[in-house]
């Protein structure tokens, strides 16, 4: 393991040569990690069977690879130079009149939609461009200290570019045929107490419509072998925001991680529902290109050790210690493309019968409040 230092003057050295790298931390977790490709070939997957680390757009019509195989894989244990505020404090310039009037605009009419038949869901999203005082590396860490819970990340890539993000939602975790996955939605500001937090009918309906949605797609892609476990819903912290969280869990029918992220991607999280009628409306109706926002990433099929008992009457089988594989991936929400000095922030939210236009421009503008916060100097 690198001492922390050298683990980001490497990792700056190979994103300055517009090298594919990525460098994330795990939630919960203080080790970061690092695949840093060692050839310029651009590598792509379509089948999920490779090993390393995959990073794939909204549309599913792109999914990056850096081979584990072609990769220096390094880590390091980071910890925050200084004690962060629980809540960061950004001032909000002027509101963009004209962003407001389209997005309303937009909602408006994905609600008209809704109440019309055509779908019960649809998450709406946009994009705002803010000026940036750090470098990408600082981003990284400020996001590091402050969202300790989620996945945070720095990806480069000639073809994608360069982006950060601190996500709280896993799209799906394996580990040996098991899966775990989970429902996330409904968004409110923390305020001091997770118990203390009360949701709306319109929220708790929008975090259902997820899980059954969820749940229905591993029905029809026949993933799982057996019963498919739910949690009751919870409440959950990320950051300064509280969301409404099951845990949904079950058995793979076979070994094929291809036909699971085919069941689970978009989810009703980030597209709505019924899914294709979703999908279809948001490539027509909003006005940017998601590109990889809304997409997900993470590790597919790495393998790990697993030590055997390692009392007397087991040492003979030390030897066959088992060889575990994992793959943990996560929806790329809360994250930011840099582009030249500025960042291009992705924000949105879920739209139904009874959402309000102006509400839903709020709820944007409250979270990307949350983003542009990590990227000025913290005192």
């Amino acid at each position: 393991m690198m001492q922390a230092m050298a683990f980001f003057n490497v990792l700056e050295d190979h994103i300055n040569k517009n090298l594919a790298c990525v460098a994330y931390r795990k939630p919960d977790e203080k080790v970061i990690k690092a695949f840093l490709q060692k050839d310029k070939q651009s590598h792509k997957t379509t089948d999920f069977s490779e090993s390393g680390f995959v990073f794939s757009d909204f549309c599913g019509s792109e999914s990056l690879l850096i081979p584990k195989d072609q990769s220096d894989v390094i880590s390091t244990e980071y910890e925050p130079e200084y004690s962060l505020k629980e809540t960061l404090e950004y001032v909000p310039e002027i509101t963009n009149s004209r962003e407001q009037k389209k997005h309303e605009e937009l909602v408006a009419k994905g609600i008209a939609e809704i109440k019309m038949g055509n779908m019960k869901k649809v998450v709406l999203a946009r994009k705002e461009q803010s000026p940036s005082q750090l470098s990408a590396l600082s981003i990284f860490k400020n996001l590091l200290q402050h969202y300790p819970k989620a996945f945070c990340y720095v990806w480069s890539h000639p073809e994608s570019g360069l982006w950060i993000g601190a996500t709280p939602e896993t799209l799906v975790k394996v580990e040996r045929n098991r899966f775990k996955t989970m429902a996330l939605a409904g968004t409110q500001a923390y305020k001091g107490k997770i118990e203390d937090a009360a949701w709306t009918p319109k929220e708790v309906e929008e975090q259902k419509i997820v899980s059954d949605e969820i749940v229905q797609k591993l029905k029809d892609f026949r993933v799982a072998s057996g019963v498919i476990n739910l949690s009751d819903p919870y409440t959950v912290k990320a950051g300064n925001l509280l969301h409404i969280r099951t845990d949904i869990s079950g058995t793979l029918e076979n070994d094929n991680l291809s036909n699971l992220l085919e069941s689970l991607h978009p989810t009703p999280a980030v597209c709505g529902f019924p899914r294709e009628k979703a999908r279809e409306f948001i490539l027509e109706n909003e006005y940017s290109d998601r590109e990889f926002y809304s997409g997900f990433l993470g590790e597919i099929n790495l393998k790990q050790e697993v030590k055997r008992n390692s009392n007397r009457r087991n040492q003979e089988n030390q030897a066959y210690a088992s060889i575990l594989k994992q793959s943990q991936i996560f929806v790329n929400l809360r994250c930011m493309k840099l582009v030249e000095g500025e960042a291009e922030i992705f924000i949105g939210g879920g739209i139904t019968a009874d959402s309000n236009p102006t509400a839903e421009w709020e709820e944007t503008v409250n979270k990307s409040y949350t983003i542009k916060s990590v990227l000025v100097h913290q005192d």
